[in-house]
């Protein structure tokens, strides 16, 4: 015979939860699931209904100790609830369309970075008479070079964006998982959580190789040309380390979706992240940086320097927001 504390330490388990991830779940303190667990006090009629839904079993099996074998809830059941119910199926999709677009969309960020390649080159080249085109000539035709390799990331972006927009409503709608759903991508998230690691400690590595191969043609070599060129490296560079980010956060954000976890949490979804707001505004005031300096004063390639500058800040605006929200 099952009591209702074995249950709950039971359901818990399956689902591949902490005393703490529960609580948070409930709304409740640690120590209150704590106890519960060890029959020294019961859950009040509303946290039960919580619980049968969170683990996908009925009030009736978790109270009536006679019931051992798990009573699941209807699939059917709470349409009526403003919660959207994800299956087993629609997770592992899910999970399979992330992992399948991440290096896609690491890729297409790649080509951003990327981008401005063309344009400092044949600047600096038509400059020192390198290569038969005016500056104008040459201007132009690395602007056309860089839009196309914007171009080729945006259609990428779009494509993953297809693919993935039937599970928008992970990022932003409160969900519900079927019974065993929780548990299969908690153990996936903690299998996964070495790669994560190891991917962020490459890319950061591989960014800072970067930076340090931009300063070491500046110091070993003079002139323009010699820094330009040490400039495209870097940015080759970059790009590889960013691609370990990004692969590393998609894949990562989309357990936290399924979760309910990190910044998909049920308070997260029920406001609008500050952070949001404020990259968005970033970045068209980055652009618009850009496009003022190239231009006012028709000097595009100093101009590309604005967005190596406006990334390597953008982390601190972040953490200064989020430091922000928090107070």
């Amino acid at each position: 015979m099952m009591i209702l504390a074995d249950k709950i330490i039971l359901e818990r388990k399956k689902n591949g939860w902490s005393q703490e991830e529960l609580a948070d779940k409930l709304g409740v303190t640690r120590q209150a699931v704590s106890k519960w667990e060890g029959a020294q006090t019961t859950p009040d009629l509303l946290r039960l209904l919580e619980m049968s839904k969170l683990f996908g079993v009925t009030v009736d099996y978790l109270i009536k100790d006679e019931m051992e074998a798990v009573e699941c809830v209807p699939a059917d059941a709470g349409e009526d609830s403003l919660t959207r119910r994800v299956s087993m199926d629609e997770a592992n999709e899910f999970l399979r369309v992330k992992k399948k677009t991440a290096p896609q969309v690491a890729f297409a960020v790649m080509l951003c970075i990327l981008s401005p390649i063309g344009l400092v080159l044949l600047a600096v080249c038509a400059e020192q008479k390198l290569v038969p085109l005016s500056e104008n000539a040459a201007c132009g035709l690395g602007m056309i070079i860089l839009l196309a390799f914007v171009a080729a990331a945006c259609a990428v972006f779009i494509s993953c964006g297809l693919k993935t927009k039937p599970y928008c409503f992970l990022d932003k709608e409160i969900i519900e998982t079927e019974y065993g759903v929780t548990g299969m991508v908690a153990e996936k998230e903690r299998q996964y959580k070495e790669v994560y690691a190891r991917c962020n400690i490459l890319g950061t590595v591989i960014c800072i190789c970067g930076v340090m191969l931009l300063f070491s043609g500046i110091i070993i070599s003079e002139g323009d040309l010699a820094a330009v060129i040490s400039f495209c490296l870097m940015l080759v560079v970059e790009s590889v380390g960013v691609c370990f980010f990004i692969v590393a956060g998609i894949t990562q954000a989309s357990f936290e979706k399924l979760l309910q976890e990190g910044d998909y949490t049920v308070k997260n979804k029920t406001k609008t992240p500050l952070g949001t707001v404020v990259g968005t505004v970033y970045w068209l005031v980055a652009t618009a940086v850009f496009l003022a300096v190239g231009f006012m004063y028709n000097n595009w390639r100093d101009s590309v320097f604005v967005w190596p500058i406006a990334a390597v800040l953008f982390p601190a605006v972040l953490l200064i927001t989020k430091m922000f929200e928090k107070k």
